[in-house]
């Protein structure tokens, strides 16, 4: 499975019905093994942080298991506006 930050960022934009994505290889090489996501959806409203993630992993589950590192912050609109103000 050839996996890039492109096609995770539109998977996560399409199925997570995220307003933000970013999406960054952080293999040092760059060979699309280790991704740092963040996610801002109105879907992890009144969500603790388990379930953002578990939503994220179902999104992404054809995917993971050809994924080395995965590390991901997940936001509401809310919080993610905060974040941008400080």
């Amino acid at each position: 499975m050839e996996l890039s930050t492109e096609y995770l960022r539109e998977k996560l934009q399409r199925g997570m019905e995220a307003e933000h994505v970013e999406v960054e290889d952080t293999t040092p090489n760059r060979c699309a093994s280790s991704f740092r996501v963040l996610v801002v959806s109105s879907k992890f409203e009144g969500k603790p942080l388990l379930q953002r993630h578990r939503l994220v992993n179902t999104c992404l589950a054809e995917e993971l298991p050809h994924i080395h590192a995965f590390e991901q912050k997940t936001l509401t609109p809310e919080q993610w506006a905060r974040e941008r103000q400080k």
